[in-house]
């Protein structure tokens, strides 16, 4: 079970320290194909505006998608000449795979991404990265379509683009702006949990990636950029919008199934220390009572409908069991997921039974009332039959909550297993909610759970620094020696299907 003031098993959100060590604090990964022409001045101009705007240490990744032109010398290059560049070659294409795989393997506590041909105005890297550092929130995106951004591109993408967002916000109720925009970042410890969820290789990763989020709950900031067209962009439109589609489909129908264990993203309620000093006050009850009240008012409705519907061929005996037992299956799915925020599959049947022993007692409440007013009067009005159940129905409504609360629903923060969405902790970090969530390890190793120290600033010498990839190729997760030394980085990003030579995304 999840509330919003039930633990996560994601910690709290803390500003991280500042001190020094060999770990970026930022990794920032530009994924290309066939970018043999911008991709050097790409990455000089990204590394000069880090070396002089950013304070602390950071590294650039080039993320290769199997490009067949000279790519990769380009990026082998670069490596060798810049010691905060490093080159990584996958041998399938997708944006998608490229960063699931790289983050994956990255050490750094923030992990950002952008597009090689930087339309994206870089004075806004620094104002999308600090939220994730000091704590503030979990994601950050550049918005194109924020009132105060400053955008230069065709009639042709501004449509597309716009078009998107309203669907976007129309079937999958996506509150965030602007899903597409090349210029990302999210933290190390969400990405742990959340990248496994995300099943798009291709262009359509950001948004999934975004919904997922917004649907757990956590905190996405949104930054106003200056944006300029890259006219000579090489992205198919028709194919791109066509997977996209296909990802909403896919996201929407998953969502509404409830198959997605997003309760396992959920942090603490309030980040702040006094959020968790209050004593002697039920945590969640003033959100679960206007949660249960909203059911609990459309599942009348929804049950006089009924009645009245059944009434019509039936008497009102059965027409009464027959509305209640309805809607108080409808009821208890709602509450479930609504009112005491319990996702997946897990508990259902269990939730459903004990919903209808609930049932039972509404039954007895509102059949009691019918034969107590057709003992009272042999043919009572549809009107007074109405009223008389709506008072019954109040008296079951403050029975039904307490009985949800207290039995069907319990607050089981302190168990070890969370009802409905059944998780191994061997899948996570062992966090304490005030602990930080990255490591300073020494070059060339995984982060290691449970070390965790200053935020390293960017050294001051050049002289190049030990890099955490001893290879031009590895497996996301994988150290550089090839043991798996983190548990939490075994999220498998390369799936079944990435290596289909199919796949051409």
């Amino acid at each position: 079970m999840r509330t919003d003031s039930s633990p996560g098993t994601l910690p709290a959100r803390e500003h991280l320290p500042a001190g020094d060590a060999g770990t970026p604090v930022l990794d920032v990964v530009i994924p290309v194909y066939n970018e043999e022409k911008d991709l050097q001045p790409c990455v000089l101009r990204l590394h000069d505006h880090l070396k002089r705007t950013f304070p602390y240490a950071f590294r650039i990744t080039i993320a290769d998608n199997a490009s067949t032109d000279t790519t990769p010398q380009v990026s082998r290059r670069l490596e060798a000449e810049v010691p905060e560049v490093k080159a990584f070659r996958l041998e399938q294409k997708g944006r998608g795979r490229a960063l699931r795989t790289v983050w994956s393997a990255s050490e750094a506590p923030i992990l950002a991404y952008m597009d090689v041909d930087l339309s994206t105005d870089l004075n806004a890297l620094l104002p999308l990265v600090a939220p994730l550092i000091s704590g503030h929130s979990d994601l950050a995106i550049g918005s194109r379509l924020s009132r105060s951004s400053r955008v230069v591109r065709g009639a042709k993408r501004e449509f597309i683009s716009r078009t998107y967002n309203l669907i976007l916000r129309g079937s999958l109720q996506a509150r965030f702006s602007d899903a597409q925009c090349g210029f990302k970042a999210i933290r190390r410890d969400v990405a742990q949990v959340l990248l496994p969820l995300i099943e798009d290789t291709g262009w359509f990763f950001d948004t999934e990636m975004l919904v997922l989020a917004e649907r757990a709950g956590l905190r996405i900031h949104e930054v106003p950029v200056d944006w300029v067209d890259d006219p000579n962009s090489t992205v198919h439109i028709v194919k791109t919008a066509t997977d996209d589609l296909k990802g909403v489909w896919r996201v929407g129908r998953a969502l509404a199934t409830g198959s997605l264990s997003l309760d396992r993203l959920t942090r603490p309620f309030g980040d702040d220390p006094r959020d968790r000093e209050i004593k002697d006050v039920p945590r969640g009850l003033a959100r679960q009572l206007v949660g249960f009240c909203v059911v609990g008012g459309l599942s009348t409705l929804f049950y006089l409908l009924l009645y009245s519907g059944f009434r019509v061929f039936t008497g009102s005996q059965i027409a009464n069991a027959l509305a209640l037992l309805v809607s108080a299956i409808a009821n208890t799915a709602a509450n479930r997921r609504l009112t005491f925020g319990v996702r997946g599959r897990g508990g259902a049947v269990r939730h459903q039974a004990q919903g209808l022993v609930v049932f039972g007692i509404g039954l007895a409440l509102t059949s009691g009332s019918l034969a107590a007013l057709n003992a009272a009067s042999s043919d009572p009005g549809h009107s007074t039959e109405l009223a008389v159940l709506i008072a019954a129905n109040l008296a079951a409504t403050v029975l039904r909550f307490l009985l949800f609360r207290a039995w069907v629903f319990p607050d089981r923060r302190d168990a070890d297993a969370t009802v409905g969405a059944p998780y191994s902790p061997a899948h996570t970090p062992a966090h304490t909610p005030s602990s930080p969530t990255y490591s300073t390890v020494g070059a060339g190793s995984m982060a290691q759970p449970g070390h965790h120290g200053p935020l390293p600033q960017r050294p001051v010498t050049r002289s190049a620094p030990h890099h955490p990839f001893d290879t031009t190729q590895f497996r996301a997760g994988e150290a550089a020696d090839g043991s798996w030394r983190d548990a939490t980085m075994q999220l498998q990003p390369v799936r079944p299907h990435d290596t289909d030579s199919r796949d051409l995304r």
